[in-house]
């Protein structure tokens, strides 16, 4: 066996020392931040509360008001996760959040909501994307999980081309861009911020607000860990544009596309574009066009 010479040793250690870095800027650019540095508790008086160091954030709702956080950055593009544990037992008339807005009267915005459940039942996981404004592009969930007993993982990947809407890293519904085929706007000008909050949505989240809230068990309480934002924190949308992050390139593969179309199959109970009820001359563009 041939003796290795100092030169190549040398260069084996180099390159060690080099894959060592990588690695832990992967783990840093992987990592979720702290809540002390990345976010403002915006309302709530009290009821929006940091833990454990940075690392925990919790949400409550009582009959007097709900709470909510907002991210100090803005965002045009990017991926952003959330672990959450929502509230257990009966959370019936309880919203609780996670989404990104943009600000004024045409707004863009894309949403996780979580509406809570009477004791026994699951809860339903609301989307839906407003651009310029408009909203009403809804599609509901159920899990495969319970979402109250332990932290699962909820993310938004928001690029030029589509939006992709993620649970525990599976793909549940993709929102693509249609502005040049459908006329619809997409949300491509304005930075966003993230949002979470815990508010009382009892008029209309649970059953269609036929089950009220039950305010003995108050207060409610929705908790937060892991928030990882990774986007164009730029004010220039053109810089923005151009952006090399991966989320910018993102696209679905045929694996993740089939398991797409067997959650949209098995868990989905709502679907704006399929509601021939609330739309009796014919399904918005971008339904028609996403065939």
């Amino acid at each position: 066996m041939m003796a290795s010479s100092p030169r190549r040793t040398t260069f084996a250690l180099i390159l060690c020392c080099v894959l060592q870095q990588l690695l832990q800027l992967a783990g840093v650019a992987r990592a979720a931040g702290n809540f002390y540095q990345d976010v403002d508790i915006t309302w709530g008086d009290g009821r929006g509360k940091i833990l454990g160091g940075g690392d925990l954030l919790t949400l409550s709702l009582d009959r007097a008001s709900g709470s909510g956080f907002q991210s100090k950055n803005q965002y045009l593009y990017g991926r952003f996760d959330m672990q959450i544990k929502l509230v257990p037992g009966d959370s019936a008339g309880t919203v609780a959040t996670f989404y990104l807005s943009s600000q004024g009267s045409a707004h863009d915005e894309i949403d996780f909501e979580f509406l809570g459940n009477a004791s026994g039942e699951p809860y339903t996981v609301h989307t839906n994307v407003y651009s310029q404004g408009k909203g009403g592009r809804e599609q509901q969930f159920r899990m495969w999980f319970d979402p109250t007993a332990d932290f699962h993982t909820y993310s938004v990947l928001w690029n030029p081309k589509h939006i992709l809407f993620y649970v525990d890293g599976t793909p549940i519904r993709e929102y693509r861009n249609r502005e040049a085929t459908a006329g619809v706007p997409f949300p491509t000008r304005q930075p966003m911020r993230v949002y979470a909050s815990m508010w009382d949505g009892e008029e209309w989240a649970t059953q269609g607000g036929r089950v009220k809230t039950d305010w003995s068990r108050a207060p409610f309480t929705a908790s937060y860990k892991g928030l990882a934002a990774s986007g164009c924190a730029s004010q220039d949308v053109a810089a923005c544009a151009r952006s090399n992050g991966a989320w910018m390139y993102q696209e679905l593969d045929t694996t993740a596309q089939d398991r797409l179309q067997q959650v949209q199959k098995n868990y989905m109970i709502y679907n704006y574009c399929t509601d021939t009820w609330r739309f009796p001359q014919g399904a918005p563009p971008e339904c028609a066009a996403a065939k």
